[in-house]
């Protein structure tokens, strides 16, 4: 498309749609993502189409009938560039550069230009993206106090590499599948069970019903949203009774904790170590060996002075601790004990120098990082902790699955984490002989490498699967096509194991995009050729939802209530894409199990598995949307489409 349309004619075009500034990997990804997956209409702002890092990359998207995706042109993002670009009729607006200072500086003119704008930023720095949310969420106040975030969210959200590469890296070494989605600190994956075994797991809802039991787990995403072949999607659980056990389905699974479990929190100081840490087996039994000739003596005393047993004992003390005075006039009995007694002072003094020595020892491995248990099985080899690997350690440790972790600096950033954690940790360099059969790989789950340099992860990925073929492996990798090209490799020689081989780009796009799409959207799972889109969506003032039982509510092909929210409406909703989970026994957790007769009613929220048409009839049938559906599909966009879309005959609501 020509990027030189005049700004009347792109704000009539692009109303409603995303704009995304920049020219990387994560620019290209996150545009065809909120294309494909989500549906939207995308206007990409770079520096040029035909050079640049993705430019060509970019250029291809722009060129595809079936996604609406455009470009403008400008060397430098500035008011100009924006405008021509829709900004201040756009719903959202992503800032991907590496360069922090200009990404700040597109946020702030792009927040002047439009207070209702939703912006989801980029930043390297979480302490300065802290104060650039709370800065631009003022601003969108002061430009417009009658605003009602209920109704308009105008949030501005600050996401790193270590944030968004975490959860998706953590997904593929727990769950081994991308089809994953964050919700409320729950980490949900679709997973293909037969109709036999599906109800053995106990899953939270049945997301389709496949055409036979043979289907791969692994199917590509249909860019086209009104292909119907395929699974039926969220089924009424009445057309599963009666299906034969081997009929293949997709079912929605919670990786949970244990019941009452709760993260283990950091210790400010470590913790105590205990007598038996503290001190070697044959010290101690030197010692108690020492305490037993001590007591000996104290009542040997005790019955031959006719004393009382505390002037015994501490008369025997000083004996053993020579400084007692000589009883040469004493009968020989008494000199005798004296004697003794020191002999077991003098055997005294050696113990008390190993206890020091040993004490000390056993002081300083207590602040130090531990080594792997003997026993330990079934974890995950984690590889690097800089700023991803930290947030990958944080996310497996809420999670209570043991990881071992490898890392070459010893003043790496997440060195702190395991040593406060007490996570065994070799600080080694992982391309020694060794170092993995230390880590205990051969019992593992899955190794992770996420250090930033590919060739150490792939190395490392490599000498795995020689020592364990069936590994399941997961590597960061940050340039796309080597990343393509080592996963197709490794797939085809270990085709028995799990590889996933991702680029940053790759892993950051989804929760960016999840990010543009507000808060109510907590992520997207392919299904087949098909995708389910998970939302919260208020019941208040929505005749789909209100007053109507949950049974009732819930659309064959449309949507489905999965959980429930009964404090999460209206004013301020808290994020319940959020990884962090809501504390044990807290009144505001999602309800998975919901009755379907559950009548739901308003100040309810609840969270829909929905397809995109699905979605759309939900969202137009709620207050505040004044958008409103395409005739003929009750389809809701978030603005018209654009020209080339409209033209196009596959485009649903085609004539609009």
């Amino acid at each position: 498309m020509d990027s030189s349309l005049d700004g009347e004619r792109d704000g009539a075009v692009r109303q409603g749609h995303m704009v995304i500034c920049g020219d990387n990997a994560l620019a290209q990804r996150l545009s065809k993502e909120l294309a494909t997956v989500y549906a939207q209409r995308v206007t990409v702002v770079l520096p040029s189409l035909r050079g640049g890092d993705h430019g060509p990359q970019i250029a291809e998207l722009t060129g595809r009938a079936d996604l609406a995706v455009d470009a403008v042109e400008a060397q430098v993002p500035d008011d100009g560039a924006l405008h021509r670009a829709g900004i201040a009729e756009a719903s959202a607006l992503a800032l991907t550069s590496g360069d922090d200072q200009l990404n700040i500086s597109i946020a702030l003119r792009a927040r002047r230009i439009n207070p209702h704008l939703r912006l989801v930023i980029r930043m390297f720095n979480p302490t300065l993206g802290r104060y650039l949310e709370d800065l631009l969420d003022r601003a969108a106040r002061v430009r417009n106090p009658a605003m009602d975030p209920a109704t308009v969210d105008a949030s501005t959200t600050v996401l790193s590499d270590s944030e968004t590469a975490a959860p998706s890296l953590v997904a593929a070494a727990v769950v081994g599948s991308d089809k994953i989605v964050y919700a409320d600190g729950l980490l949900l994956r679709a997973k293909e069970r037969t109709v036999g075994t599906a109800g053995r797991r106990d899953p939270l809802c049945t997301l389709a019903l496949l055409p036979g039991a043979e289907d791969s787990d692994e199917g590509d995403v249909d860019e086209d949203p009104d292909d119907r072949d395929g699974p039926v999607l969220l089924p009424d659980e009445a057309e599963l009774e009666g299906l034969p056990a081997h009929r293949g389905t997709v079912v929605l699974e919670a990786i949970t904790r244990r019941p009452g479990y709760e993260p283990p929190r950091a210790r400010r100081f470590p913790r105590a170590p205990v007598l038996k840490e503290l001190f070697s087996r044959r010290l101690r039994y030197a010692l108690l060996l020492m305490s037993v000739i001590v007591l000996v003596l104290t009542a040997v005393n005790w019955l031959m002075s006719g004393e009382s047993l505390l002037h015994a004992a501490y008369v025997t003390l000083l004996d053993v601790l020579a400084i007692n005075d000589p009883k040469a006039e004493e009968p020989g009995d008494e000199q005798v004990m004296q004697l003794l007694a020191a002999l077991a002072g003098m055997m005294l003094l050696p113990l008390l120098l190993a206890v020091v020595l040993e004490s000390y020892g056993a002081f300083r491995k207590a602040v130090a990082l531990p080594d792997p248990p003997r026993g330990l099985s079934r974890h995950v080899v984690l590889l690097g902790l800089g700023k991803v690997g930290t947030r990958v350690l944080d996310r497996l440790l809420e999670m209570d699955i043991p990881v071992v972790c490898i890392e070459r600096d010893p003043e790496a950033r997440g060195v702190a984490l395991a040593r406060a954690r007490r996570v065994p940790t070799l600080i080694a360099d992982v391309t020694e002989d060794g170092v993995l059969e230390e880590a205990k790989i051969k019992r593992s789950r899955a190794l992770l490498a996420a250090t930033s340099n590919d060739g150490t992860n792939l190395e490392a990925s490599l000498y795995a699967r020689q020592v364990k073929p069936e590994l399941r492996v997961v590597m960061r990798l940050f340039d796309d096509e080597f990343a393509s090209t080592v996963y197709r490799t490794l797939r085809d020689t270990y085709p028995a194991a799990q590889t996933r081989s991702r680029s940053v780009s790759a892993l950051a796009a989804p929760a960016f995009a999840g990010a543009l799409m507000g808060r109510q959207v907590l992520g997207a799972i392919p299904v087949g050729r098909r995708v389910l889109v998970f939302a919260a969506v208020e019941v208040g003032g929505n005749p789909l939802l209100e007053n109507r039982t949950v049974a009732d509510a819930c659309r064959t092909e449309g949507w489905r209530v999965v959980a429930l929210d009964a404090a999460g409406a209206g004013g301020e909703q808290r994020d319940l894409s959020s990884m962090t989970p809501v504390p044990s026994g807290g009144r505001n957790g999602l309800e998975w199990k919901v009755s379907s007769e559950h009548v739901l009613r308003a100040g309810e929220r609840v969270v829909v598995a929905a397809t995109r048409r699905g979605l759309g009839r939900l969202m137009a049938a709620g207050p505040g949307h004044g958008t409103p559906p395409i005739p003929g599909t009750g389809e809701y966009h978030f603005g018209p489409p654009s020209p080339r879309a409209q033209d196009d005959p596959r485009t649903p609501g085609h004539g609009w």
